[in-house]
């Protein structure tokens, strides 16, 4: 059943309306009764025109609205109370509307000023009764004034237990709303890595392959038919690469379909010799100057030391051709250091300089888009490293990467 948007104020209402009437017939046969049981000489009800009536009235009825304006409605309880004890009318039940109002400013409150409001009328009520009880007799009845004051302290306590109790569980549902929020944008943000990851992981891996298949591919075509020994390597070396290539992406691939248990294969400078003899193969003079590492590499720094030379020697291949490349991989105390660096195309000392594009493109092509350089640049800075490509002076390129060993904070 669909409820209408005042159906809830209509129902809380309802049940204040409710209430007031019974504390209105509470209040006024209890004091009647009471004061017919002690038969002491006290003030009639029915004096000055049954005024005593009419402020147990009030203050029983005030009460259906105490939701609504519940400052009011203490201050007219309480405003109630004290001339009809000030009046000197019958002792007995004329104080359930009056702590009722006064619960609910304590628990409908904001705390600190409703605790002030509260505290301040206690202090003039208790005043009040106790200064109109000053001569009442017999003496022992002032304990009913007594009586009525610790009444008042423990609807203002009960009222601001009920608020500290509705502010904390309101806190604690805010604070797991707040933790679930949470959860939820840390596993978008690691299935975002975690995406971006691959990303990379299938770019380099498929660049690197395309780029070798391509050059080895043309070799097989030119020489085919003249030196047939050497389209066999260049086959060979065609399905050593697509073999290899669609192994990893079999790997990658299982794992996004979640039916792989097996990790996607680790890239390492392990592999590094097996890089260097493809770009060989691919046309590429390449002078290797490798120091060994002290201690292992940590695997995030190791794995994109190696995509980076990887994603390098790819843009070489694809968009400079054969040429003399210098790789130098130089561990320090605290950072890894990588330098891949090309002599351009022949003839190319008196063409311009090459500048990368902002597109992404290690060299030659800048027309057409790529992620090469962007790709590297991210890598450095998810370790916190420091990246560089440009070319240099010669009509060549040059690639510089510092990659620390130990975790910083990204500033990607």
């Amino acid at each position: 059943m669909k409820l209408r948007p005042g159906w809830f104020f209509q129902r809380v209402l309802t049940q204040d309306v409710l209430l007031a009437l019974f504390v209105t017939v509470m209040q006024v046969q209890g004091t009647v009764a009471l004061a017919a049981a002690r038969a002491t000489e006290q003030r009639s009800l029915a004096d000055f025109g049954y005024l005593g009536y009419a402020l147990l009235v009030v203050g029983g009825l005030v009460v259906a609205v105490r939701r609504v304006w519940p400052v009011l409605v203490f201050v007219t309880a309480a405003a109630a109370s004290l001339v009809y004890y000030a009046l000197e009318f019958p002792d007995g039940y004329g104080w359930l509307g009056l702590m009722i109002a006064l619960y609910t400013v304590a628990a409908y409150g904001d705390g600190r000023r409703s605790l002030a409001i509260a505290g301040v009328g206690t202090t003039v009520l208790a005043t009040g009764w106790l200064f109109a009880s000053a001569d009442v007799e017999p003496r022992e009845a002032i304990g009913w004034v007594f009586f009525r004051i610790g009444v008042t302290v423990m609807s203002t306590t009960l009222g601001e237990s009920v608020r500290s109790r509705r502010v904390i569980a309101a806190d604690a549902q805010e604070r797991a709303e707040l933790a679930e929020r949470t959860r939820e944008e840390e596993a978008r943000a690691r299935v975002d890595a975690e995406r971006l990851r691959i990303a990379r992981e299938v770019h380099d891996t498929v660049a690197h392959a395309i780029a070798i298949i391509n050059v080895q591919s043309g070799v097989t075509a030119h020489v085919l038919d003249k030196r047939p020994e050497q389209a066999r390597e260049a086959l060979q070396t065609i399905e050593q690469t697509s073999s290899r290539t669609l192994q990893e992406m079999r790997a990658i691939l299982g794992v996004l379909r979640g039916d792989n248990d097996d990790p996607v294969p680790h890239a390492s400078l392990e592999q590094i010799d097996d890089l260097t003899a493809e770009a060989r193969a691919a046309g590429l003079d390449v002078t290797l100057e490798v120091d060994s590492p002290a201690a292992p590499l940590p695997s995030a720094v190791d794995s994109a030391a190696y995509r980076i030379l990887q994603e390098s020697i790819t843009n070489i291949i694809r968009h400079t051709g054969p040429t003399r490349v210098t790789i130098a991989v130089s561990p320090g105390l605290d950072h890894l250091e990588i330098r891949v660096t090309d002599q351009g195309r022949a003839g190319s000392h008196d063409a311009p300089v090459r500048r990368p594009s902002g597109n992404g493109m290690g060299t030659g092509m800048r027309d057409k888009p790529g992620r090469g350089v962007l790709g590297m640049r991210e890598r450095c800075q998810l370790l916190g490293g420091d990246f560089n490509a440009e070319p240099t002076p010669g009509g060549g390129f040059e690639v510089k990467a510092r990659l620390p060993l130990a975790p910083t904070r990204s500033r990607l």
